[in-house]
Parts: structure tokens; C-alpha cells; sequence
């Protein structure tokens, strides 16, 4: 299928490896041209690499952290402006609500809520000039179905998909397309992160923990960031233009709701 976005600039953020890189991916894969971003340089540049190989894309990086001002003015100073914005940003660690204050919850809020909607405002407004351009902000299952122990993040990102929800509408009639892309549970290194911590917690080893996981899942199985890749650039397709402010379920049916 032509997505019809060959020829178009994204930036993607936290793509040298996991969910980030599969957005990157498939983006390449339709011909969409690339700023890479990551705080690791050596896995960035790998990344880089391979993708510029495998889909003669053009393919710029910064290795920058993107929840900080320093690490956005320097991302932005690189991409200029683009068509594609896919937000992205490691969640906050797990823990008990009486194991938080309140330099943690601003911590929180600052990655994965606030630095997403810096972006956005910086460089939506090319985008309405342009009459056309696509936002996809990854956040998780959470904020439908909030996770007990990732308070942090539940909080931080449901008040993203607040914003996204007005702002979204107030864009859309200019050509600009805002939605949201919510991962369940993917094989990603964050979640060898989340079930090591649970194996710890429970004393089960590492294999029980993904295993219990898995049977949980309708679909059986944790799902793969190329087919989460997938998902996104079809969000940023030309096919997307009616889909405004929504929130995307991608969990192998793991959240039982039929809103």
C-alpha cells in the first residue's frame, strides 16, 4: 500500500531502538526522509546506518535527551521543520504510590508530558502552513487502563492525552492530524526493564514473569515494535486524515473496554 508520504520529513524521537525505532522503520520503508533522535550516540548512529542501507532514505540524527530544553533546542536546530512528529519518551520507573513526591511527579511530567507539547507547538505551526502534517504521540494502555505501580506515568500521560484531546480539533481543520498511539505490552527493552522488576518483587524468575504475562494477552504473546511501526505510519498516512484526537489501542486486545 503507498502511504503517500514518499518524499516527506519526520522527526521521530527515541528511535534507535525498541517502539522508536519501528516508527523510524516503517516510516523509511514508505520513503519518508528522517531526524533520529536518542541520548545514546553509538546506538543512534547504528540505527542510522542500517535504516539509510536498507531504504535510501536520507536520515539525520542528534543524540539528545528530549525532555530537556538543552536536548529539545538542539533537536530542533537539526530538524528544522518537518511534516512528521512522533513523540516518544521512556516512561518513569516503577514504584508505590507512597514512594513519590513531588520532584518525582515533576520529573515525570516534564518527559512525558510537557516535552511532548513543547515539541508540538514548535513545529505544528509549519505544519499548518503547510495545510498538511501529522502528529503521533506514543504513550501507553494507561490511560485507558491505569498500571498500579506506574503511577508516574499514568498521571503524566493522561494529562497529555488531555491536551491532545483539545488541541487535536483546534489543528485539524488546518490539514494537521493528532492522534495517539497506546502500547500495551511490547518486546521491548523497557519491558525486560518492568518484568526483571517484577521477577524481583516476586520472587518468580524472569521467564515465569513473561510467561504469566503473555496468557494474559488475548492476542498470547507481547507484541513486536515492527507491526507497532506499522501502526504508526499508517497514523501518519495520507489514509489518516480523518482519524482526529484519538487514542489507539495497540495490546493484543490485553484491555478489556469497549470504549
Amino acid at each position: 500500500m503507498d502511504l503517500g508520504i514518499k518524499g516527506k520529513k519526520a522527526l521521530v524521537c527515541a528511535s534507535s531502538k525498541g517502539l522508536g525505532r519501528g516508527c523510524a522503520e516503517s516510516l523509511a520503508e514508505a520513503g519518508v526522509n528522517l531526524v533520529m533522535n536518542a541520548r545514546g550516540a553509538e546506538a543512534l548512529e547504528a540505527a542510522a546506518a542500517e535504516i539509510r542501507a536498507k531504504y535510501g532514505v536520507t536520515v539525520e540524527t542528534v543524540a539528545a535527551d528530549v525532555t530537556t530544553e538543552e536536548g529539545r533546542a538542539q533537536l530542533l536546530a537539526v530538524a528544522g521543520q518537518v511534516d512528521i512528529l512522533v513523540n516518544n519518551a521512556g516512561g518513569p520507573p516503577p514504584g508505590m504510590w507512597t514512594d513519590w513526591e513531588r520532584d518525582d511527579f515533576i520529573a515525570a511530567l516534564d518527559a512525558n508530558m510537557l516535552a511532548p507539547i513543547a515539541l508540538i507547538k514548535a513545529l505544528v505551526p509549519h505544519m499548518i502552513d503547510n495545510g498538511w502534517g501529522r502528529v503521533v504521540n506514543i504513550t501507553s494502555v494507561s490511560v485507558k487502563a491505569p498500571i498500579a505501580v506506574l503511577g508516574l506515568s499514568n498521571a503524566a500521560r493522561a494529562g497529555l492525552t488531555g491536551y491532545v484531546a483539545g488541541t487535536a480539533r483546534q489543528i485539524a481543520p488546518k490539514g494537521v492530524v493528532m492522534n495517539n498511539l497506546l502500547p500495551g505490552l511490547h518486546a521491548t527493552d523497557r519491558m525486560v526493564n518492568l518484568d526483571t522488576a517484577a521477577s524481583q518483587a516476586t520472587g518468580k524468575s524472569f521467564d515465569e514473569v513473561r510467561a504469566e504475562k503473555a496468557a494474559s494477552i488475548p492476542a498470547g504473546r507481547y507484541g513486536t515494535a515492527a507491526e507497532f511501526g506499522a501502526t504508526c505510519a499508517f497514523m501518519c498516512s495520507q489514509f489518516a486524515g480523518y482519524m482526529v484526537g484519538q487514542n489507539i489501542l495497540l495490546d493484543g486486545g490485553a484491555t478489556n473496554t469497549t470504549m
